[in-house]
């Protein structure tokens, strides 16, 4: 019973969002167009001679991506980002060389630290933050296209203020944590 009423509620709400937007397919198999972020805006900030943020993607860009049939653009470290992550990306050498591998061309500023030290759930202002997502948010839906990002609770980097205020919780090595409300759980 619990599931025939999951269905009807699946169904009532993807023909409420097709209804509210038509320009918004639903298709019964998306496709999905992955980007990372801030190599594409690396790419942007060298042909422009500036930094580009989510602002300066071209509307050729987003046009290239509905026209390949995409359903989706997602949309890879967008979050924030602090300098403590940066520190541990810049100074560890094997990924250092891994880095100059894939990008010959590589500064120390190119390296801006793993998307998976988030910091907090904002864009980054580097990129334009909330403000410039939400204006490419309305430009992919103009094209029929929806936007994709992560949110995955666990890529917090060391300077995340889930860290900052419950290091001994997180730090100890082999502690498994579990936020449940107020109150914290710990399993070794």
């Amino acid at each position: 019973m619990a599931q025939v009423e999951l269905t009807r509620s699946s169904d009532l709400e993807r023909n409420q969002l097709a209804t509210r937007d038509a320009a918004v397919r639903t298709p019964l198999d998306p496709s999905l167009y992955q980007i990372n972020t801030r190599v594409w805006l690396t790419e942007r900030s060298r042909a422009l001679g500036r930094p580009a943020t989510l602002d300066d993607v071209p509307d050729a860009e987003l046009d290239r991506a509905a026209e390949m049939g995409f359903d989706w653009v997602w949309l890879l470290s967008v979050w924030r980002t602090g300098p403590a992550g940066q520190r541990v990306s810049r100074a560890n050498r094997e990924w250092r060389r891994e880095f100059e591998e894939t990008l010959p061309d590589l500064h120390e500023e190119d390296v801006a630290g793993s998307g998976f030290a988030i910091t907090g759930y904002t864009v980054h202002p580097d990129l334009g933050g909330d403000a410039a997502l939400a204006r490419l948010r309305a430009s992919l839906r103009a094209r029929g296209l929806r936007l994709m990002l992560d949110f995955v609770p666990n890529h917090t980097g060391l300077d995340h203020p889930w860290v900052e205020d419950h290091p001994p919780s997180i730090t100890s090595p082999g502690q498994n944590w579990i936020w449940r409300g107020r109150h914290r759980t710990t399993r070794g």
